[in-house]
């Protein structure tokens, strides 16, 4: 088997040598003693281009792109964005989920610094008993992760009927408008 740099991994005798996948390295004692070794076969591959050479001592060009779109192209797909960004079907979409989001993030945490605010400041009053040893600080604490599970599903309910069948319509649209200017790949 051959490393990245062309070298053979394994010595004739079908060992690794400690001195081979370690070359330019400081070898620690098991190292150089051949104790230790290594049987990932990307162990000294090199990443895309750095240290390696081309032969002659001097760095490896770099390598090309897989894929360069042209810069017309690349413009033309920002248009499409911006246009969808600016059509009223994405206007009532992200209308739709700011009328829900703020006002659910604003009561959440007024909730929230409500309780640590009276758990910090009236400590004689969360330890107020409710029903034997449960007191209203306990009460409140659950009453926390009552409210996160009911606000997480009233969101993922929100979603689904208010928003979700509108997002994907933009989204196709969206991707039926950039490749379009692609030249009909994917």
């Amino acid at each position: 088997m051959q490393s990245s740099n062309g070298r053979s991994r394994r010595g004739g005798s079908g060992h690794e040598s400690p001195a081979e996948n370690h070359e330019g390295h400081d070898l620690t004692p098991a190292e150089a003693t051949g104790k230790v070794r290594y049987h990932d076969p990307w162990y000294d591959a090199l990443a895309s281009g750095w240290g390696e050479t081309d032969g002659t001592g001097g760095p490896a060009p770099e390598v090309p792109a897989a894929r360069r779109e042209d810069a017309d192209r690349a413009v033309r797909a920002g248009d499409v964005y911006l246009e969808v960004q600016r059509s009223a079907a994405f206007q009532e979409v992200r209308g739709r989920y700011l009328r829900f989001v703020v006002p659910a993030t604003v009561v959440f945490f007024t909730w929230y610094v409500a309780y640590v605010v009276t758990a910090t400041t009236a400590p004689g009053f969360m330890a107020r008993p409710v029903a034997g040893a449960v007191n209203v600080g306990m009460v409140a604490g659950l009453g926390q992760f009552v409210t996160t599970f009911l606000l997480t599903w009233a969101y993922a309910r929100h979603a689904r009927l208010r928003r979700d069948r509108a997002a994907l319509e933009l989204r196709w649209d969206t991707q039926e408008l950039t490749r379009g200017i692609r030249g009909g790949t994917s």
